[in-house]
């Protein structure tokens, strides 16, 4: 069939392409532009219409079609009196050329008088429109044609109708399709239904939803106004140019093939991390390699038998959990240091909680057995405690004993490695555009901004664009852990690359992309979302909201971090909280441990959503602003029972709180004076806010609060004062309690009344 635009048959029809579009519009077609080439069916609707709008004859010209079959001779019947009415064929007249093809025009009149019509021309399912449905009042019934889209001729077959005249003639309107997103404004959705937005704004009404034009309602609302106007109510899924642009497709099996386990040594301080990794570099690295220095990048890579496994440097579990809580699953398995000679310590602990959390294989390597009181079993027995169960014991935790010093076991260990991953059989496609994570960033001055990479899938190569974070360029070269150029990296390769517009974060996951312009839109988009997000900033669960959020099923599990002063408190309030789960959530003691509140804890609640619940323990300044800055919420209580109790009653959403601490103040103890008939007298430096006579104070010594209480005096010099500001010194004395030291930290707080 010819193409045939619209301006093109608004010429033809004598009007203008506008009235054209709204038509089709009234149909449920979405015109775009005069320009737009109309479709067969589109066609047929226009010609109806104009057919049937004038009494005269209007010429309606046929685009590409098959020639129409010559018609019949007129047929003359005869009327009473003995006149005689003829009934007038369809011939087909040429017309002049709408394009470069000749076009013919088919002139049809529309005539009112008794005829014959020829049943050929109308869908034989169509027929059954003909049977009246409406009696005019002289009880003669009236019918309505409707021009089908495909015509089924047979010569053969006619029939003779006798209509009256018609007084009123309707196009019978097609079902009209409608797209609506997920949200749409009420005006919008107006436009698209082609009605007005009164009329939306009506039926929003006695569905008792008042909405203003420019206000969004949802796909559920939308579509059941929709369908109560009769209109087809379709999804539209709008993409965003980052989905558009990051779309990947699931890699085929046969695709995938064998990769290296990517490795992150975990433990204690002391316990020989670094060591460890120092004895694992020297069996792989000769010193004179690279100029005599090793290239350090923040990952390397080293050779057993005929496989390679790849390490990352990081510093400890804290820059671990960092890149967790952005998103990023960069490791496979974490070696566990311990030493032989001291044992499961608190950072041990921290580091099992932080590898089972991010679902990575534990090893366990069991350091320093060529010490004296070395003792391998007792770390298997405290380590049953926490989990792992070692493989000779009838567990699955593989432990292994080494001397990183002595580098006794070290290949040992390394197979056990190569064991881990074969049973988890990792692999990925290579022949794909790269993506992976980025492991640190810095700005060098001569080459910019580098970037260390971890390629998780694909491969990478010079010249490739690459989008991290809101960094984006073109690799412009790449060195691997030995310091040596390299052009491509494979599936966990880590490689040192430049080329990038600024440093991405530690923890940013990196794609190999194609359409650089798009990529920029993706960068801005996201550089606007991180602005907006600093402004909202980061929505942790907290008790005040946890049941409102438990209800719109946000929350499925309650994350809790448990601080105590010794460890029985710690295990008693483990066992209590997790019994308080029920059907809609899970309460879940991810981490326990004693001592203060460190910035440690506060990473992995925020990492895990998690709330701190801390007892006879205090934040230090460090966790206390990372807390408050970050979102965490952390809950102190002197008494277990209270926080079973606060937390029961948050999850039944019946917790009111009534006042919250607001500390005012720390000081300093720099000296101790015994006074007689006094007690003892605090020499006090206030490190900040301020200390006031009416404030309640506590007494903290290594992160445990000893006693809490009044203030029985404060004094400058000799002088009483009713508070001291910080930078400054004062003296002070606590009501009934004289169990002051050198090095003490005395807080000041009060309880202000929430506002309700």
């Amino acid at each position: 069939m010819t193409k045939v635009r619209v301006h093109e048959l608004a010429k033809v029809l004598d009007t203008n392409s506008k009235e054209l579009i709204a038509l089709l519009g009234e149909y449920g077609y979405v015109i775009k532009n005069h320009m737009s080439v109309l479709e067969e069916d589109q066609l047929d609707i226009i010609f109806e219409v104009f057919t049937q709008r004038f009494d005269k004859a209007v010429e309606i010209p046929v685009f590409g079609r098959e020639k129409a079959a010559e018609p019949e001779k007129p047929k003359k019947a005869k009327k009473k009196g003995g006149e005689t009415a003829a009934t007038e064929a369809e011939p087909v007249v040429e017309a002049e050329p709408l394009s470069d093809e000749p076009i013919k025009r088919k002139v049809r009149h529309v005539d009112t008088r008794q005829t014959v019509v020829d049943v050929n021309k109308m869908d034989t399912e169509k027929l059954e429109e003909l049977v009246p449905t409406n009696v005019s009042e002289d009880g003669v019934k009236k019918q309505k044609l409707k021009k089908g889209a495909n015509r089924h001729r047979d010569n053969n077959v006619t029939a003779k109708i006798k209509t009256p005249p018609v007084k009123e003639q309707k196009v019978k309107k097609e079902k009209k399709k409608v797209l609506i997103p997920n949200e749409i404004s009420v005006g919008e959705f107006a436009s698209r239904m082609g009605v007005s937005p009164t009329e939306i704004i009506k039926k929003l009404m006695t569905l008792g939803i008042m909405a203003a034009i420019n206000q969004t309602i949802e796909f559920d609302v939308a579509s059941l106004i929709a369908e109560d106007m009769g209109a087809i109510v379709e999804q539209e899924i709008i993409l965003t140019a980052e989905e558009i642009l990051l779309a990947e497709e699931e890699d085929k099996p046969e695709d995938l093939e064998p990769r290296s386990p990517v490795v992150v040594v975990m433990g204690h301080v002391d316990h020989g991390k670094t060591s460890l990794l120092d004895a694992i570099r020297s069996t792989n690295v000769t010193d004179t390699e690279a100029g005599g220095i090793t290239q350090h990048i923040g990952a390397h890579r080293v050779r057993i038998h005929d496989k390679k496994i790849t390490f990352l440097d990081t510093p400890g579990h804290e820059a671990f959990t960092a890149m967790r809580a952005r998103g990023a699953q960069v490791t496979d398995i974490a070696i566990l240091v311990v030493a032989a000679d001291d044992g499961v310590m608190p950072q041990t602990i921290e580091a099992i909680n932080h590898a089972k959390a991010a679902n990575v294989s534990i090893i366990v390597a069991i350091n320093k057995i060529d010490k004296e009181g070395a003792n391998p079993d007792r770390i298997k027995q405290d380590l049953t405690e926490h989990g792992l169960i070692p493989e000779e014991w009838g567990g699955d935790t593989i432990c292994v004993e080494v001397s990183a010093k002595q580098k006794l076991n070290i290949e040992g260990l390394l197979e056990m490695v190569l064991l881990v991953a074969e049973m988890r059989d990792l692999k990925a496609n290579p022949n794909r555009k790269a993506k992976g994570t980025v492991i640190e960033s810095r700005l060098d001055k001569g080459r910019g901004p580098v970037a260390t990479v971890l390629v998780q899938n694909g491969t990478l190569k010079v010249g490739d664009i690459v989008l991290a974070g809101t960094a984006i360029g073109h690799v412009r070269a790449m060195l691997d852990d030995k310091g040596r150029k390299i052009k491509k990296a494979a599936p966990s390769v880590p490689a040192e690359i430049t080329g990038l517009s600024e440093t991405p974060d530690g923890g940013d996951l990196f794609y190999v992309i194609e359409d650089e312009r798009l990529g920029k839109t993706v960068v801005e988009n996201r550089k606007q979302q991180l602005k907006e997000e600093r402004i909202k900033a980061h929505t942790a669960v907290t008790l005040d909201d946890l049941f409102d959020r438990i209800k719109e099923g946000q929350v499925k599990e309650l994350n809790i971090i448990v601080k105590a002063d010794v460890q029985g408190s710690v295990e008693a309030v483990r066992q209590s909280l997790e019994k308080l789960s029920n059907e809609e959530v899970r309460v879940k003691v991810i981490h326990g441990g004693v001592g203060a509140i460190r910035e440690s804890d506060v990473m992995l609640a925020f990492a895990s959503n998690a709330i701190i619940v801390g007892f006879n323990v205090r934040p230090d300044p460090g966790a206390a602003a990372s807390a408050e800055r970050q979102g965490v919420d952390v809950r102190l209580y002197r008494v277990i029972y209270n926080a079973i109790e606060e937390i029961e009653a948050a999850m039944k959403g019946m917790l009111e709180p009534t006042y919250r601490e607001e500390v005012t103040g720390h000081a300093e103890i720099r000296q101790t004076f015994k006074v007689s008939g006094v007690g003892t007298i605090a020499g006090c430096y206030v490190l900040d806010g301020t200390i006031a006579r009416n404030t309640q104070v506590r007494l903290v010594r290594d992160g445990i609060v000893v006693h809490e209480g009044k203030l029985a005096s404060l004094k400058r010099f000799k002088d009483d004062v009713k508070e001291v500001n910080s930078g400054y010194e004062c003296g002070l004395g606590i009501e009934n309690f004289n169990d002051i030291k050198e090095g003490d930290i005395v807080e000041g707080f009060k309880m202000v009344e929430v506002e309700k």
